[in-house]
C-alpha cells in the first residue's frame, strides 16, 4: 500500500456551500445571512469574550487579592534528594532534570535544607536556603549561585 492508494471514506469530504451565486442557487441575494443585523455585516462579528451585551464572564467572576505578574517561581529540591548523586560530583539543573527532581531546566532552582547530606557535592543553583548552605559546607561541599533563569512561568 502506498500513499496514493489511500482514499477517504465515503462522506468524509463534503463540498463547501457556495453562496452569493444568484437566486437560482438557493444561496443568493443575502448569501444565507438573513436581512440586516449583526451577523449580516462584513468583518469581525464580535470581540473575544463579548456575550451580546450580557455582563461577560470575565467581569461576572469575583476577583480577590493580588497576582504579581513578575514573581519568580522556584523549583524546590530538598537536600535529602541529593543523596543519589556521587561524591564530589557537580549537581546542575540539567542533572536534576535527568534524575526527575525538577521538570524544567529554564526555571530557577532553589535548594532547601530538609534532610541530611553526607557527601561532598558541588551544587549549582539559582537560590539556596541558609540551612541548606550550612549543611552542604559542613559536608565539605561547595555552593555556586547562578544568575536567574531567563524565562518566567
Amino acid at each position: 500500500m502506498r500513499l496514493n492508494d489511500l482514499v477517504a471514506p465515503g462522506g468524509a469530504n463534503k463540498n463547501s456551500k457556495r453562496v452569493g451565486r444568484g437566486s437560482g442557487s438557493g444561496h443568493g441575494k443575502t448569501s444565507c445571512r438573513g436581512h440586516k443585523g449583526q451577523m449580516a455585516r462584513s468583518g469581525r462579528k464580535t470581540r473575544p469574550g463579548f456575550e451580546g451585551g450580557q455582563m461577560p464572564l470575565s467581569r461576572r467572576v469575583p476577583k480577590r487579592g493580588f497576582n504579581n505578574r513578575f514573581k519568580t517561581t522556584y523549583q524546590i529540591v530538598n537536600l535529602e534528594k541529593l543523596s543519589r548523586f556521587r561524591k564530589d560530583s557537580t549537581v546542575t539543573a540539567q542533572m536534576l532534570r535527568e534524575h526527575g527532581l525538577i521538570k524544567n531546566t529554564r526555571l530557577p532552582v532553589k535548594i532547601l535544607g530538609t534532610g541530611k547530606i553526607s557527601k561532598a557535592l558541588n551544587i549549582q543553583a539559582h537560590s539556596i536556603s541558609k540551612q541548606a548552605r550550612e549543611k552542604i559546607e559542613k559536608a565539605a561541599g561547595k555552593v555556586e549561585l547562578q544568575k536567574e533563569a531567563q524565562s518566567r512561568e
